[in-house]
Protein backbone atom coordinates (compact mmCIF):
# COMPACT_ATOMS: atom_id res chain seq x y z
CA UNK A 1 0.00 0.00 0.00
CA UNK A 2 1.15 3.49 -1.02
CA UNK A 3 2.28 6.10 1.72
CA UNK A 4 -0.17 8.49 2.69
CA UNK A 5 0.69 12.12 1.20
CA UNK A 6 1.53 14.90 3.87
CA UNK A 7 0.40 18.30 3.84
CA UNK A 8 2.46 20.83 6.71
CA UNK A 9 0.65 24.23 7.11
CA UNK A 10 2.08 27.17 8.36
CA UNK A 11 0.04 29.61 9.80
CA UNK A 12 0.73 32.90 11.75
CA UNK A 13 -1.35 32.11 14.64
CA UNK A 14 -4.17 30.07 15.48
CA UNK A 15 -6.91 33.16 16.81
CA UNK A 16 -10.28 32.64 15.37
CA UNK A 17 -9.46 35.20 12.43
CA UNK A 18 -11.11 34.21 8.70
CA UNK A 19 -8.11 32.89 7.44
CA UNK A 20 -7.36 30.79 10.52
CA UNK A 21 -11.34 29.59 10.50
CA UNK A 22 -10.92 28.51 6.71
CA UNK A 23 -7.61 26.24 7.99
CA UNK A 24 -10.26 24.56 10.46
CA UNK A 25 -12.96 24.10 8.00
CA UNK A 26 -10.35 22.68 5.38
CA UNK A 27 -8.43 20.38 7.91
CA UNK A 28 -12.53 19.21 9.59
CA UNK A 29 -13.85 18.25 6.29
CA UNK A 30 -10.91 17.00 4.24
CA UNK A 31 -10.42 13.38 3.23
CA UNK A 32 -8.84 10.71 4.58
CA UNK A 33 -6.53 10.74 1.67
CA UNK A 34 -3.62 13.07 3.11
CA UNK A 35 -2.04 13.23 6.37
CA UNK A 36 -1.76 16.31 8.36
CA UNK A 37 0.35 18.82 10.74
CA UNK A 38 -0.16 22.53 11.27
CA UNK A 39 2.95 24.94 12.08
CA UNK A 40 1.66 28.53 14.19
CA UNK A 41 4.40 30.55 14.73
CA UNK A 42 2.40 32.88 17.26
CA UNK A 43 2.52 30.97 20.58
CA UNK A 44 -0.39 33.50 22.05
CA UNK A 45 -3.20 33.59 19.79
CA UNK A 46 -4.24 29.71 20.19
CA UNK A 47 -7.85 29.75 20.52
CA UNK A 48 -8.71 27.32 17.99
CA UNK A 49 -5.94 24.71 18.50
CA UNK A 50 -8.11 22.84 20.83
CA UNK A 51 -10.39 22.12 17.75
CA UNK A 52 -7.75 21.56 15.57
CA UNK A 53 -6.14 18.83 17.64
CA UNK A 54 -9.45 17.64 18.26
CA UNK A 55 -9.79 16.70 14.31
CA UNK A 56 -6.91 14.37 15.24
CA UNK A 57 -4.32 16.88 13.63
CA UNK A 58 -0.99 17.31 15.01
CA UNK A 59 0.14 21.11 15.93
CA UNK A 60 3.28 22.43 16.45
CA UNK A 61 3.96 25.71 17.85
CA UNK A 62 7.12 27.80 17.12
CA UNK A 63 6.89 30.03 19.58
CA UNK A 64 7.52 33.33 17.98
CA UNK A 65 5.86 36.90 18.16
CA UNK A 66 5.65 37.48 14.06
CA UNK A 67 9.45 38.26 13.61
CA UNK A 68 11.69 36.98 10.80
CA UNK A 69 12.76 33.28 11.37
CA UNK A 70 15.66 33.39 13.73
CA UNK A 71 18.67 30.74 13.90
CA UNK A 72 16.35 29.10 17.10
CA UNK A 73 13.79 28.79 14.62
CA UNK A 74 15.44 27.44 11.57
CA UNK A 75 16.34 25.38 13.94
CA UNK A 76 13.15 24.13 15.21
CA UNK A 77 11.47 24.14 11.24
CA UNK A 78 14.42 21.75 10.13
CA UNK A 79 13.81 19.43 12.97
CA UNK A 80 9.97 19.19 12.18
CA UNK A 81 10.93 18.57 8.78
CA UNK A 82 12.77 15.76 9.44
CA UNK A 83 10.41 14.21 12.04
CA UNK A 84 6.78 14.99 9.48
CA UNK A 85 8.86 15.09 5.67
CA UNK A 86 5.88 16.66 4.28
CA UNK A 87 5.04 16.28 0.77
CA UNK A 88 3.91 19.44 0.27
CA UNK A 89 3.97 22.96 2.62
CA UNK A 90 0.71 25.39 2.24
CA UNK A 91 1.45 28.79 4.20
CA UNK A 92 -1.25 30.76 5.40
CA UNK A 93 -1.26 34.89 5.42
CA UNK A 94 2.10 36.76 5.12
CA UNK A 95 4.60 36.06 7.67
CA UNK A 96 3.44 32.45 7.33
CA UNK A 97 3.64 32.40 3.77
CA UNK A 98 7.30 33.48 4.23
CA UNK A 99 8.35 30.93 6.36
CA UNK A 100 6.24 28.18 4.65
CA UNK A 101 8.96 29.52 1.88
CA UNK A 102 11.61 29.27 4.42
CA UNK A 103 10.75 25.53 5.46
CA UNK A 104 10.74 24.71 1.25
CA UNK A 105 14.45 26.04 0.95
CA UNK A 106 15.51 23.72 4.10
CA UNK A 107 13.27 20.64 2.77
CA UNK A 108 15.54 17.90 1.51
CA UNK A 109 14.85 16.86 -1.29
CA UNK A 110 12.21 20.46 -2.23
CA UNK A 111 8.89 20.27 -1.98
CA UNK A 112 6.15 21.89 -3.67
CA UNK A 113 5.34 25.02 -1.38
CA UNK A 114 1.83 27.40 -1.44
CA UNK A 115 1.06 30.55 -0.70
CA UNK A 116 -2.21 31.20 0.63
CA UNK A 117 -3.07 34.93 0.34
CA UNK A 118 -6.25 36.38 1.78
CA UNK A 119 -6.96 40.24 2.08
CA UNK A 120 -6.84 42.80 -0.37
CA UNK A 121 -4.48 45.65 0.12
CA UNK A 122 -7.20 48.79 0.26
CA UNK A 123 -6.05 50.75 3.03
CA UNK A 124 -2.97 48.88 3.45
CA UNK A 125 -1.14 51.83 5.18
CA UNK A 126 -3.34 50.69 7.91
CA UNK A 127 -2.00 47.26 8.59
CA UNK A 128 1.50 47.53 11.03
CA UNK A 129 4.59 48.54 10.03
CA UNK A 130 6.30 45.10 10.08
CA UNK A 131 3.30 43.29 8.33
CA UNK A 132 3.06 46.07 5.09
CA UNK A 133 7.23 45.48 5.23
CA UNK A 134 6.72 41.58 4.76
CA UNK A 135 4.08 42.09 2.02
CA UNK A 136 6.07 44.11 0.15
CA UNK A 137 9.18 41.74 0.73
CA UNK A 138 7.24 38.86 -0.20
CA UNK A 139 6.37 40.41 -3.66
CA UNK A 140 10.45 40.11 -4.46
CA UNK A 141 10.23 36.27 -2.94
CA UNK A 142 6.85 35.62 -5.18
CA UNK A 143 9.07 33.41 -7.65
CA UNK A 144 9.36 30.75 -5.16
CA UNK A 145 6.11 29.31 -4.90
CA UNK A 146 4.65 27.04 -7.12
CA UNK A 147 1.47 28.14 -6.29
CA UNK A 148 0.03 31.48 -4.93
CA UNK A 149 -3.89 30.80 -3.16
CA UNK A 150 -6.14 33.59 -3.57
CA UNK A 151 -9.15 33.60 -1.88
CA UNK A 152 -10.32 36.73 -3.28
CA UNK A 153 -10.12 38.37 -7.62
CA UNK A 154 -9.52 41.38 -5.48
CA UNK A 155 -6.89 40.47 -3.68
CA UNK A 156 -5.16 38.68 -6.40
CA UNK A 157 -5.34 42.18 -8.53
CA UNK A 158 -4.00 44.22 -6.08
CA UNK A 159 -0.78 42.06 -5.07
CA UNK A 160 -0.15 41.59 -8.83
CA UNK A 161 0.39 45.46 -9.29
CA UNK A 162 2.63 45.10 -6.54
CA UNK A 163 4.86 42.60 -8.02
CA UNK A 164 3.73 39.30 -7.00
CA UNK A 165 3.78 36.86 -10.25
CA UNK A 166 0.31 36.71 -12.24
CA UNK A 167 1.53 33.86 -13.16
CA UNK A 168 1.25 31.79 -9.98
CA UNK A 169 -2.60 32.48 -9.23
CA UNK A 170 -5.06 30.46 -8.79
CA UNK A 171 -8.40 31.30 -7.10
CA UNK A 172 -10.07 29.37 -4.46
CA UNK A 173 -12.95 31.40 -2.40
CA UNK A 174 -13.55 30.25 1.08
CA UNK A 175 -16.25 27.58 1.44
CA UNK A 176 -19.21 27.22 3.43
CA UNK A 177 -20.66 24.32 5.55
CA UNK A 178 -23.99 24.40 4.64
CA UNK A 179 -25.77 21.85 7.74
CA UNK A 180 -23.97 23.89 9.72
CA UNK A 181 -24.89 27.48 8.66
CA UNK A 182 -28.79 27.25 7.76
CA UNK A 183 -31.96 28.89 8.26
CA UNK A 184 -33.42 28.20 11.57
CA UNK A 185 -36.36 29.52 12.90
CA UNK A 186 -35.93 27.89 16.41
CA UNK A 187 -32.73 29.58 16.66
CA UNK A 188 -34.33 33.52 16.08
CA UNK A 189 -36.81 32.98 18.79
CA UNK A 190 -34.85 31.21 21.32
CA UNK A 191 -32.04 33.88 20.79
CA UNK A 192 -34.16 37.23 21.31
CA UNK A 193 -35.70 35.57 24.64
CA UNK A 194 -32.09 34.97 25.21
CA UNK A 195 -31.15 38.83 24.64
CA UNK A 196 -34.43 39.78 26.67
CA UNK A 197 -36.53 41.57 23.58
CA UNK A 198 -39.59 41.24 21.76
CA UNK A 199 -40.34 38.32 19.55
CA UNK A 200 -41.00 41.09 16.45
CA UNK A 201 -37.42 42.82 17.40
CA UNK A 202 -35.49 43.49 14.60
CA UNK A 203 -32.24 41.94 14.85
CA UNK A 204 -29.27 43.66 12.79
CA UNK A 205 -26.00 41.89 13.44
CA UNK A 206 -22.39 41.36 12.85
CA UNK A 207 -19.74 39.01 13.12
CA UNK A 208 -16.56 40.19 13.35
CA UNK A 209 -13.23 40.35 15.65
CA UNK A 210 -12.43 43.77 17.03
CA UNK A 211 -9.78 45.16 14.44
CA UNK A 212 -9.58 48.31 12.88
CA UNK A 213 -10.19 47.12 9.26
CA UNK A 214 -13.59 45.80 10.36
CA UNK A 215 -14.42 49.61 11.36
CA UNK A 216 -16.85 49.13 14.35
CA UNK A 217 -17.70 52.39 14.66
CA UNK A 218 -19.28 52.91 11.32
CA UNK A 219 -21.50 50.30 12.28
CA UNK A 220 -22.52 52.48 15.44
CA UNK A 221 -22.93 55.36 13.29
CA UNK A 222 -25.33 53.89 11.29
CA UNK A 223 -27.10 51.49 13.86
CA UNK A 224 -27.54 54.73 15.96
CA UNK A 225 -29.62 56.16 12.31
CA UNK A 226 -31.58 53.18 12.30
CA UNK A 227 -32.27 53.34 16.09
CA UNK A 228 -33.45 56.64 15.54
CA UNK A 229 -36.04 55.79 12.82
CA UNK A 230 -36.92 51.64 14.35
CA UNK A 231 -37.78 51.93 17.43
CA UNK A 232 -37.76 47.55 17.30
CA UNK A 233 -34.05 47.51 16.00
CA UNK A 234 -31.89 45.96 18.12
CA UNK A 235 -27.80 45.75 17.24
CA UNK A 236 -25.82 42.57 17.90
CA UNK A 237 -22.11 42.55 17.56
CA UNK A 238 -19.96 39.05 18.13
CA UNK A 239 -16.27 38.63 17.59
CA UNK A 240 -12.72 37.99 19.71
CA UNK A 241 -12.59 41.48 22.43
CA UNK A 242 -16.32 42.77 21.00
CA UNK A 243 -16.79 43.04 24.94
CA UNK A 244 -17.84 46.45 26.67
CA UNK A 245 -14.12 45.97 28.44
CA UNK A 246 -12.91 47.70 25.14
CA UNK A 247 -13.54 51.43 26.50
CA UNK A 248 -13.50 52.62 22.96
CA UNK A 249 -16.78 50.41 21.94
CA UNK A 250 -18.47 51.23 25.15
CA UNK A 251 -17.86 55.00 25.06
CA UNK A 252 -18.95 54.83 21.27
CA UNK A 253 -22.05 52.87 22.07
CA UNK A 254 -22.94 55.27 24.43
CA UNK A 255 -21.97 58.59 22.70
CA UNK A 256 -24.76 57.39 19.81
CA UNK A 257 -27.36 56.38 22.88
CA UNK A 258 -27.15 52.53 22.31
CA UNK A 259 -26.36 51.13 25.02
CA UNK A 260 -29.80 49.53 26.02
CA UNK A 261 -30.13 48.49 22.36
CA UNK A 262 -26.66 46.88 21.68
CA UNK A 263 -24.88 43.02 22.61
CA UNK A 264 -21.80 42.94 23.21
CA UNK A 265 -21.73 39.14 22.76
CA UNK A 266 -17.44 38.48 22.50
CA UNK A 267 -16.20 35.36 21.33
CA UNK A 268 -18.92 32.68 20.75
CA UNK A 269 -18.89 29.05 19.91
CA UNK A 270 -22.50 29.54 18.87
CA UNK A 271 -22.41 31.08 15.49
CA UNK A 272 -24.72 29.33 13.23
CA UNK A 273 -27.58 30.04 15.85
CA UNK A 274 -26.64 33.70 16.38
CA UNK A 275 -26.21 34.36 12.15
CA UNK A 276 -29.47 32.11 11.79
CA UNK A 277 -31.54 34.67 14.31
CA UNK A 278 -30.35 38.15 12.29
CA UNK A 279 -32.92 39.88 10.06
CA UNK A 280 -29.97 41.34 8.39
CA UNK A 281 -26.27 40.75 8.75
CA UNK A 282 -23.57 43.73 8.12
CA UNK A 283 -19.91 43.57 7.14
CA UNK A 284 -18.46 47.35 7.71
CA UNK A 285 -14.85 46.63 6.58
CA UNK A 286 -13.08 49.37 5.03
CA UNK A 287 -9.57 47.32 4.11
CA UNK A 288 -8.44 44.19 4.39
CA UNK A 289 -11.28 41.88 3.35
CA UNK A 290 -10.54 39.61 0.66
CA UNK A 291 -13.58 36.91 1.07
CA UNK A 292 -15.47 37.28 3.93
CA UNK A 293 -16.03 34.44 5.74
CA UNK A 294 -18.88 36.36 8.15
CA UNK A 295 -21.06 37.25 5.13
CA UNK A 296 -20.66 34.04 3.48
CA UNK A 297 -22.12 32.24 6.93
CA UNK A 298 -24.93 34.68 6.67
CA UNK A 299 -25.85 33.89 3.80
CA UNK A 300 -26.41 30.19 4.26
CA UNK A 301 -28.01 31.14 6.80
CA UNK A 302 -30.56 32.58 4.73
CA UNK A 303 -29.84 36.31 6.32
CA UNK A 304 -29.59 39.45 3.70
CA UNK A 305 -26.38 41.36 3.85
CA UNK A 306 -25.41 45.25 3.72
CA UNK A 307 -21.80 44.81 2.76
CA UNK A 308 -19.23 47.71 2.17
CA UNK A 309 -17.40 47.27 -1.47
CA UNK A 310 -14.31 46.09 -0.04
CA UNK A 311 -12.50 43.00 -1.52
CA UNK A 312 -14.77 40.57 -3.34
CA UNK A 313 -17.93 41.39 -0.63
CA UNK A 314 -19.96 43.00 -3.41
CA UNK A 315 -19.02 40.12 -5.85
CA UNK A 316 -20.38 37.52 -3.27
CA UNK A 317 -23.68 39.57 -2.09
CA UNK A 318 -24.73 39.87 -5.82
CA UNK A 319 -28.09 40.22 -6.24
CA UNK A 320 -29.22 38.90 -2.58
CA UNK A 321 -28.60 42.08 -0.39
CA UNK A 322 -27.18 45.55 -0.79
CA UNK A 323 -23.42 47.17 -1.51
CA UNK A 324 -22.17 50.63 0.22
CA UNK A 325 -19.21 52.32 0.21
CA UNK A 326 -16.98 51.74 3.24
CA UNK A 327 -17.11 54.86 5.74
CA UNK A 328 -19.90 55.95 4.84
CA UNK A 329 -22.42 55.65 7.78
CA UNK A 330 -24.96 57.15 6.22
CA UNK A 331 -25.53 55.27 3.37
CA UNK A 332 -24.98 52.25 5.03
CA UNK A 333 -27.93 53.16 7.32
CA UNK A 334 -29.94 54.28 3.88
CA UNK A 335 -29.37 50.28 2.82
CA UNK A 336 -30.21 49.16 6.45
CA UNK A 337 -33.28 50.95 6.33
CA UNK A 338 -34.33 49.74 2.44
CA UNK A 339 -34.24 45.97 4.07
CA UNK A 340 -36.62 46.88 6.70
CA UNK A 341 -38.89 48.89 4.97
CA UNK A 342 -39.10 46.06 2.42
CA UNK A 343 -40.74 43.82 5.00
CA UNK A 344 -40.27 40.38 6.28
CA UNK A 345 -41.42 38.72 3.33
CA UNK A 346 -38.81 40.07 0.76
CA UNK A 347 -35.99 39.97 3.43
CA UNK A 348 -36.90 36.12 3.73
CA UNK A 349 -37.31 35.98 -0.61
CA UNK A 350 -33.61 37.66 -0.62
CA UNK A 351 -32.49 35.02 2.14
CA UNK A 352 -33.67 31.91 -0.36
CA UNK A 353 -31.47 33.33 -3.13
CA UNK A 354 -28.38 34.22 -1.15
CA UNK A 355 -28.72 30.22 0.70
CA UNK A 356 -28.94 29.27 -3.01
CA UNK A 357 -25.76 31.48 -4.43
CA UNK A 358 -23.47 29.39 -1.67
CA UNK A 359 -24.88 26.21 -2.37
CA UNK A 360 -24.01 26.30 -5.55
CA UNK A 361 -20.95 28.59 -5.55
CA UNK A 362 -19.05 28.43 -2.27
CA UNK A 363 -19.68 24.54 -0.53
CA UNK A 364 -17.59 23.67 1.48
CA UNK A 365 -16.96 20.13 -0.07
CA UNK A 366 -16.66 21.75 -3.54
CA UNK A 367 -14.18 23.93 -2.05
CA UNK A 368 -12.12 21.07 -0.26
CA UNK A 369 -11.41 19.02 -3.21
CA UNK A 370 -9.77 21.93 -5.12
CA UNK A 371 -7.41 22.45 -2.28
CA UNK A 372 -7.01 18.48 -2.19
CA UNK A 373 -6.49 18.31 -6.38
CA UNK A 374 -4.33 21.42 -5.91
CA UNK A 375 -1.96 19.36 -3.96
CA UNK A 376 -2.34 15.95 -5.79
CA UNK A 377 -1.00 17.45 -9.28
CA UNK A 378 1.97 19.41 -7.28
CA UNK A 379 3.07 16.37 -5.88
CA UNK A 380 2.78 14.43 -9.11
CA UNK A 381 4.49 17.53 -11.15
CA UNK A 382 6.68 17.89 -8.24
CA UNK A 383 10.80 16.21 -8.28
CA UNK A 384 10.68 12.64 -6.51
CA UNK A 385 8.80 12.40 -3.22
CA UNK A 386 11.13 11.67 0.08
CA UNK A 387 8.84 8.69 0.04
CA UNK A 388 7.47 6.54 -2.78
CA UNK A 389 3.60 8.13 -3.37
CA UNK A 390 1.78 5.50 -5.58
CA UNK A 391 0.24 7.02 -8.69
CA UNK A 392 -3.31 4.85 -7.76
CA UNK A 393 -3.09 7.11 -4.04
CA UNK A 394 -2.85 10.45 -5.86
CA UNK A 395 -5.39 10.11 -8.77
CA UNK A 396 -7.85 8.37 -6.66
Amino acid sequence: MAPMPRVMHVITGLASGGAETMLLKLLSARTKDFEVLVMTLDQKELTLEPAIRQLGVSVCNLGLRRSIPSPRVALAVRRTLLQFRPHVIQGWMPHGNLVASFAGILSRPRVPVLWNIRMSLSESREEPLRTRAIIRFAARLSWHPQVIIYNSQSGARQHEALGYRASKRVFIPNGFDCQLFRPNQDARRRVRCELGVAEDALLIGMVARNHPMKDHSNFLRAAAIIASRYPLARFVLVGTGVTTEDQVLANTIAQHQLTHKTFLLGQRPDIPRLTAALDVACSTSFWGEGFSNAVGEAMACGVPCVVTDIGDSAGIVANTGLIVPARNPEAFAQSLAQLIEAGTERRRELGILARQRVEENFSLDVIVRRYEDLYRQLMMNSVPLPLAVGTAKIDK
